[in-house]
């Protein structure tokens, strides 16, 4: 309820709750001074009764006029007695409409003991009904108690009113309307707190301008190449440590490094020199757009360094031999031999491997492809068992094959708390069975299914069967389940995720969780904020993972949080 309802409520229920306390009061005093003026009354007939007995003739006087007089006053009984002798009795014709307002009392003439005067008569008010004219101060004052009321609320909201502004701009901004309400409206109250809202939201804009340009200063100057734009050795080598420790994890390294390079900038200049980096980066840029997850830096001065992960060696070689063609295209300036002026040098890594040994591997096998003495490239000879050396063809026949039979295998991982071994939920690992019968994990299908374009459909796939596993199972067990970020993309999709779990109640959606992957969130973080806020909303937990807060991906956590309601890193 707002401020100003609750006020007014509050006021409109004083003023009523005091109307009626001085109605009641009132009728009670009304009731009292008409009991005491009929007290009162009778007290003088019963006086002037005694006086009347104390004369010769008093009783044989009483019936003369005493009768007129009880008329007169509504009395409905009296009789006087004298021991058990009555000496006087009169009842009167009034119609009584309630036998229960009749005053009765016994009086006792002080000066003739033993006479009893008993008298019911009917109360003053019993009989007054409703008049204008009597009530009409009352009546008034009622009136003019009514119409202050509904002016003074008026007032009171008109008053208000700049409190109501100020609460609707409070509850925008808490819900992420940041900017739409940046500036108070001029009828905010109090005013001194419009001020101070709008100068602390000034200096956030200003503070985030700053930290956003201090971040593209900090990536420009630590994590980035000047040249060409691309990342630099100490990012590459981060993403590559990061990568190997992934125990699921496997790619290739490529190293691309050109030939007398020192002569031909002591000749060219460093002008010409720079535009033929730049010149292969941006070939380079081009080529590695086909894969997901890759980066290209300028590893020394005349070196680049590609990393792909999650590739099978057959795609990586095709890969190699084309963008090879596409450097050589380029006229190197002497003294650069054109047949003999760029080398490539490839290996293969898995969770595990060593950093150092990857590059030493590299290196040598660029060494190789030098000694050829012609533009070439040439691979490091390891053993690398992750490869099934599948191609887009035969990764989409079997992966079409298991959607048709009704999705992958699903395993369940508990992942445990550390401090108190308890298990939080269980993590739903998807798996295919190839034709061979061998179980793959999702790390080695997983970038084919992405680029056979059948993300959507295993999504699907893997959410419709955990969405029944939920209704079967326990109501204590959570499941996570992994979601691609071309999933969350696809409007489709959304809407058929969506329209499943409005179908499912609150408690067995608390038990769902999404996760999803660090690095995806954050470069489609724009596209997918509506869906996340969807997910949330419903009861859904969502999970940021793959090394979060690994990667240099900076204020990673900071843009999540505004973002996500519920949502556990891991």
């Amino acid at each position: 309820m707002k401020l100003t309802n609750r006020l007014v409520a509050f006021v409109t229920m004083i003023v009523i709750c005091a109307i009626l306390v001085i109605f009641i009061g009132g009728a009670l005093s009304f009731r009292k001074l008409g009991q005491d003026s009929l007290v009162h009354y009778l007290d003088g007939v019963v006086s002037v009764i005694d006086q009347e007995l104390s004369e010769s003739q008093g009783s044989q006087a009483l019936s003369r006029w005493l009768p007129t007089l009880l008329k007169a006053s509504n009395v409905v009984t009296l009789t006087i007695k004298d021991g058990d002798k009555q000496l006087f009795g009169f009842k009167g014709n009034q119609i009584v409409p309630d036998p229960n307002v009749i005053y009765h009392h016994q009086y006792l003439l002080p000066t003739h003991s033993g006479y009893q005067v008993t008298i019911a008569a009917i109360p003053l008010y019993s009989e007054f009904t409703y008049s204008l004219g009597a009530m009409s101060s009352i009546t008034l004052a009622i009136l003019i108690v009514i119409l202050g009321l509904i002016r003074g609320v008026h007032w009171l909201r008109t008053q208000l009113y700049g409190s109501e502004l100020l609460e609707e701009r409070g509850r925008m901004i808490l819900a992420g309307r940041v900017d739409q309400y940046a500036e108070g409206n001029d009828y905010e109250w109090p005013a001194t707190a419009s001020l101070a809202l709008d100068q602390l939201i000034s200096e956030l804009k200003d503070a985030r301008q700053e930290r956003s340009r201090f971040d593209t200063f900090i990536r420009t100057h630590t994590f980035l190449d000047q040249l060409t734009g691309t990342a630099n050795r100490v990012l590459f080598d981060s993403r590559l440590q990061s990568m190997v420790q992934d125990q699921d994890s496997h790619g290739a390294v490529i190293l691309l490094r050109l030939s007398d390079w020192d002569e031909m900038c002591a000749q060219q200049g460093r002008s010409i020199a720079d535009e033929l980096l730049q010149d292969i980066s941006v070939i380079l840029s081009n080529f590695i757009q086909r894969f997901p997850d890759t980066v290209l830096a300028r590893y020394f001065d005349a070196e680049f360094a590609i990393l792909i992960p999650q590739q099978p060696a057959k795609e990586i070689k095709l890969f190699t031999h084309q963008l090879l063609n596409a450097v050589e295209r380029l006229s190197p300036p002497l003294p650069m031999e054109k047949d003999n002026w760029c080398h490539i040098g490839v290996t293969y890594f898995h969770g595990g491997d060593r950093r150092g040994r990857i590059m030493d591997e590299v290196d040598t096998a660029l060494r190789s492809s030098q000694l050829q003495g012609t533009n070439n490239w040439n691979s490091f000879n390891k053993d690398h068992q992750w490869d099934k050396s599948r191609g887009n063809v035969r990764w989409r026949t079997l992966i079409d094959k298991t959607l048709t039979q009704g999705g992958p295998l699903l395993y369940q991982q508990p992942i445990i708390m550390a401090a108190d071994e308890q298990i939080m939920s269980y993590a739903l690992l998807a798996r295919i069975r190839d034709d061979n019968g061998d179980i793959i994990k999702a790390s080695n299908f997983m970038s084919a299914v992405e680029q056979v374009g059948y993300s959507v459909r295993f999504d699907r796939a893997v959410i419709s069967q955990t969405l029944v596993l939920l209704k079967q199972r326990s109501a204590d067990n959570s499941y996570a389940v992994n979601i691609t970020t071309i999933s969350l993309r696809d409007k489709k999709f959304v809407k058929w995720l969506r329209y499943e779990l409005l179908q499912l109640p609150r408690p067995v959606l608390n038990r769902l969780l999404f996760e999803v992957s660090e690095s995806m969130l954050v470069k489609h973080l724009d596209a997918i904020r509506p869906v996340l806020r969807v997910l949330s909303g419903l009861g859904c937990k969502l999970v940021v993972s793959k090394r979060v807060g690994r990667l240099l991906v900076l204020t990673t956590l900071k843009i999540l949080k505004p973002i996500i309601l519920n949502y556990i890193v891991v």
